[in-house]
């Protein structure tokens, strides 16, 4: 969030319509499945008008509704672009899946989430995914694809997931996450292949091998059709990375999505059964999300600045759990800033500010006080990965910042938690991370078994997730 939106301080009580949002997700498909079918649109749109009327004429806040709004339309452009894309991609898979082939599949698609996003690679494997286990596929193959593909392999680069996607726009180097976070992700990822292969192992033997053998891929069924639309998927990547002139990305990415549309052969559609109603369901759904959790997002950033001296693990779990439920990116950027104000001073600032200005020319003589060593320690990073910025002599202070941090080794694991924590704890639920709800719904038009919304969190988040994040946690932020 910029400084155009840090002092808005919104009643508490709005923070309701996000929870009644949040609430209904999670228990209508239960209690009145059919009622939510019809009428979760006009739920979701309501919601989010009451919220935005709010911010509109309540607190005069335009410009934060605006911001919203833009970030709202190029997450959409981007989920509905690959999902576009990807299903004009037919990818048909070799024999029978083992569970050994299975926990190496999702190995794969955790690596290539760091190429392609977690919302690409999910995009692009969970029908191959659904097909090579189709005799006997369930609800743990669809949440451990989640799990992994979905969102913790992607903790390497700023393209796996937003979160890091918008901490790279802030200036932590491409190559940091991955150079900081592999030990974490290693011990995550192996860690939920382990209980994988465990769980896996014990569904396929329950499946008599008759029928494995017949409903399995034919042995020799290897196929990739629809490969104009890898042109595409590199489209979409590289417009990622644009920011200028305003709306140019989305602009690439929809174009990308129509012409897919329109070139992909129509029998790569019907073998994918592909149309447009997953997508539909998560940009209605998001619209209220995004619109509702403004009150939370700006009510937290109020508050970070009283923290005091947290701990890594606050940083952690705070980011994680908030992550699970509100958008992880907005989150990872409140607590970055939470980080700021916790242990950055004004007068380190001013004092690099001074070096930036003078081009670090009087370096021996003016920096001086108890945190004169830190002070030269941002400085150093400062000319390691932004000599553009001394050179031009324009780091603002968000640059020193990051600088400050990226400099000093005892601050830096605090920008490796809430990394982990957002990236990682986006798992915990269907909307804590965009590409959950879509594999959701592709799943659910498969007619592969998934569980509800509570029956995730109960059944497979508290016993898989949370051992994880807490061996993480006892390992890396203790």
């Amino acid at each position: 969030m910029d400084a155009a939106h840090a002092a808005i301080t919104p009643n508490p009580w709005m923070v309701l319509p996000f929870a009644l949002l949040l609430g209904l997700i999670a228990l209508a498909p239960l209690l009145f499945a059919g009622w939510w079918g019809r009428n979760y649109p006009k739920v979701a749109l309501a919601l989010g008008a009451i919220t935005i009327g709010y911010y509109l004429f309540g607190l005069g806040a335009g410009q934060r509704v605006g911001h919203t709004a833009v970030e709202y339309v190029s997450f959409i452009c981007l989920i509905g672009s690959l999902y576009v894309v990807s299903g004009g991609i037919l990818v048909n898979v070799k024999g029978e899946a083992t569970p050994l082939e299975n926990m190496l599949f999702l190995l794969f698609g955790a690596l290539i989430a760091n190429v392609l996003g977690t919302t690409g690679a999910s995009m692009l494997l969970i029908r191959p995914w659904i097909r090579m286990n189709r005799y006997r596929v369930t609800a743990h193959h669809v949440v451990f694809f989640i799990f992994i593909v979905s969102n913790v392999g992607g903790a390497l680069t700023p393209i796996g997931d937003p979160p890091l996607f918008l901490g790279y726009l802030k200036g932590i180097p491409f190559w940091w996450v991955a150079e900081h976070c592999w030990p974490m992700w290693l011990v995550a990822t192996g860690t939920l292949l382990a209980m994988f292969l465990f769980v896996d192992t014990r569904n396929y033997h329950r499946a008599p091998k008759a029928v494995r053998e017949q409903l399995a891929e034919p042995v020799d069924s290897w196929q990739f059709q629809g490969g104009i639309n890898v042109l595409f998927l590199a489209v979409i990547l590289g417009a990622v990375f644009i920011n200028q002139p305003a709306f140019l990305r989305e602009a690439l990415m929809l174009g990308a999505a129509i012409g897919s549309y329109f070139l992909t052969p129509k029998r790569i559609h019907q073998a994918n059964d592909f149309n447009f109603h997953p997508v539909q369901e998560v940009a209605i759904l998001f619209i209220g999300i995004f619109a509702t959790m403004m009150p939370a997002l700006d009510l937290l950033e109020a508050q970070s600045k009283g923290l005091g001296s947290p701990s890594l693990g606050f940083f952690f779990w705070g980011s994680g759990i908030l992550s699970s439920v509100l958008d992880n990116a907005p989150t990872y950027l409140c607590f970055l800033k939470a980080i700021f104000g916790a242990y950055i001073d004004a007068d380190s600032i001013a004092q690099v500010q001074h070096l930036v200005a003078t081009g670090g020319s009087d370096i021996g003589t003016f920096v001086h006080g108890d945190h004169a060593p830190e002070i030269r320690a941002t400085w150093d990073a400062l000319t390691k990965y932004h000599p553009n910025l001394i050179a031009a002599k324009s780091a603002s202070v968000e640059d020193i910042e990051v600088a400050f941090l990226l400099g000093n080794p005892k601050f830096n694991n605090f920008i490796v938690a809430v990394s982990c924590g957002a990236v990682f704890f986006g798992a915990n639920t269907y909307i804590g991370n965009g590409p959950n709800f879509m594999v959701k719904a592709i799943a659910d038009q498969n007619k592969v078994h998934t569980p509800d919304f509570l029956s995730y969190i109960g059944k497979f988040t508290l016993p898989i997730m949370l051992p994880m994040l807490l061996i993480v946690w006892a390992l890396f932020f203790r």
